[in-house]
């Protein structure tokens, strides 16, 4: 709605506006509402626009994005049944007991853009304090489901490990409390972020090791450093707040955390996305981008450019460009320049725009600034275009340099050995470009003899020929050796050598397709 006022507010002037509204709490649905006693508000009252320097912003709300508001002061007072716990945004500053067996919570924050609560009689309440030696303490106060109450100092530990990695690398969490919310059963309230509350979400039966509830603890409670702090246009930016995000939780997950498992749940229970029991619980070493941020980076690489405003992306696309996009290019760029070029760059961004709303080019050309490089030519292909990465080595030739070449009498040339050890070979690596994004790379040769030869190219034109005379016959050809372009759709193209040396891969597969074959023979004659 839009009200005009009866005269011009000045500048410098101040307006004070009352509105009275009433809403109905509905069951919970996208993370707001009620399930039996429990309750669970947020974005519940009529929000102001933001004033930028275009003037008024008053998005309308899209359900592909999430949401933009101005920082400001809330005092907050909220009134439930008497034996109900609360949490907030803020913190309490009083609890006042009513005659009617209801009780007020008043709270109170500065220097944030939205006001969330929650409300339930089942609570438990655990808290804990964050203190590390630079970093400003931090008051942590969880809230837990009775069933999820032996897991309590997990979600300590991994709120610990945010505040940590995210205070030293970036800048110091400005409050000095925040609230973790373990949310209903079916409630569908988990894995949100709210200034200077959270959302988390776990299971009965959660093994340590599988990444829950760390990851989602992590992801949510580093929201309040992106998104709480660096308050961006989700509406059309969401990217800035995801995928910076989802770059740093994983950074710290590895730091954390790593060796991580892979946990496998089946017995899926209706309407739940995961299944809950864990039935395979293997020690395998996951990569910091994980596989499930890889696929759906692949799924949407080009679907879109990423520039779109988020609400207009191709319908089903905007969390993989958002997350997965984003934070692959951000790992990208943190091999390509360097962590130690990355971290300050990132540490200036968050420090020159906290409590601010920042725009794509103010990233942007913070990096070029702290690198001392323009990588404008980077974030041309990773954001204002939707090009897609494909290097591959085409073909690899190794042959003595003796060979003599002749035409036969069809008129294919034909080769004579020399006689005797060859003293030289010729090597051959053609590599190509088979997509349409334009990286530096590097070509590493391997020589039977174990030596190595390096060779650099600018990844540009479609293919590109090296030639190498040595002593030694080829082994193998890799192309991005160190596998810096993360964003390469195609790994299993970027190598090749002389003679396949390992049958194991086709074995292990086979192997699976025999026994998918044998289970799918058993199910059927279950039925004859």
């Amino acid at each position: 709605m839009v009200l005009q006022l009866p005269t011009p507010v000045g500048p410098g002037e101040s307006v004070q506006l009352e509105m009275v509204w009433k809403a109905k709490i509905p069951r919970t649905f996208s993370r707001t509402g009620f399930r039996g006693d429990y309750f669970f508000l947020a974005h519940w009252f009529p929000k102001l626009g933001v004033l930028e320097d275009t003037g008024w912003n008053c998005h309308q709300f899209h359900a592909g994005t999430e949401f933009y508001s101005d920082y400001g002061v809330y005092d907050v007072r909220m009134t439930v049944p008497e034996n109900f716990v609360v949490g907030a945004t803020g913190k309490q500053f009083e609890r006042k007991v009513n005659p009617d067996g209801t009780a007020t919570h008043v709270y109170h924050q500065e220097d944030v853009h939205s006001f969330t609560w929650t409300a339930s009689p089942d609570y438990l309440v655990r808290e804990a304090r964050f203190e590390e030696p630079g970093l400003p303490p931090v008051d942590m106060r969880l809230l837990i489901q009775p069933e999820h109450a032996q897991q309590a100092d997990r979600h300590f530990e991994a709120t610990k490990a945010c505040l940590l990695h995210y205070g030293k690398w970036f800048g110091a969490y400005p409050y000095d409390h925040v609230t973790i919310v373990d949310p209903a059963y079916g409630s569908g309230a988990g894995g949100m972020e709210y200034p200077t509350l959270f959302t988390c979400g776990t299971r009965l039966f959660n093994p340590f090791g599988g990444g829950s509830p760390e990851g989602v603890t992590i992801h949510e409670c580093g929201h309040q450093f992106w998104f709480g702090v660096v308050g961006n246009n989700e509406f059309d930016h969401a990217w800035i707040d995801e995928g910076l995000n989802s770059f740093s939780d994983a950074r710290t997950a590895s730091v954390a955390y790593e060796p991580t498992k892979l946990v496998r749940r089946y017995l899926r229970l209706p309407g739940s996305r995961r299944g809950f029991l864990p039935v395979l619980f293997e020690d395998i070493e996951m990569s910091r981008v994980g596989s499930d941020g890889l696929d759906r980076y692949r799924a949407a690489a080009a679907s879109d450019v990423p520039d779109t405003p988020t609400y207009q992306y191709f319908p089903g696309t905007g969390g993989a460009i958002s997350y997965s996009k984003t934070a692959i290019w951000l790992h990208t760029l943190e091999r390509y320049l360097g962590w130690e070029t990355l971290q300050p760059a990132m540490s200036a961004f968050y420090e020159r725009w906290k409590f601010k709303h920042p725009r794509p080019e103010d990233f942007f050309d913070i990096v070029n600034e702290v690198s001392g490089q323009d990588m404008s030519w980077f974030f041309d292909q990773v954001h204002y275009d939707a090009v897609v990465f494909d290097y591959a080595v085409q073909s690899v030739k190794s042959a003595p340099s003796e060979l003599k070449g002749f035409i036969d009498e069809s008129g294919a040339l034909k080769y004579v050995e020399p006689e005797g050890e060859p003293t030289s070979y010729r090597t051959e690596v053609v590599v190509r470009n088979n997509g349409t994004g334009v990286f530096p790379m590097e070509l590493l040769m391997v020589f039977e003899d174990g030596s190595e030869v390096l060779e650099q190219w600018d990844g540009r034109y479609r293919w590109k020929l090296f030639v190498h005379e040595g002593t030694t016959k080829l082994d193998y050809a890799v192309i991005d050796p160190e596998r810096i372009l993360l964003l390469d759709l195609n790994y299993t193209n970027n190598s090749k050598r002389i003679e396949p040396r390992d049958r194991l891969p086709s074995r292990k597969w086979g192997s699976k397709w025999m026994i998918w074959l044998q289970d799918l023979i058993a199910t059927f004659a279950f039925f004859i």
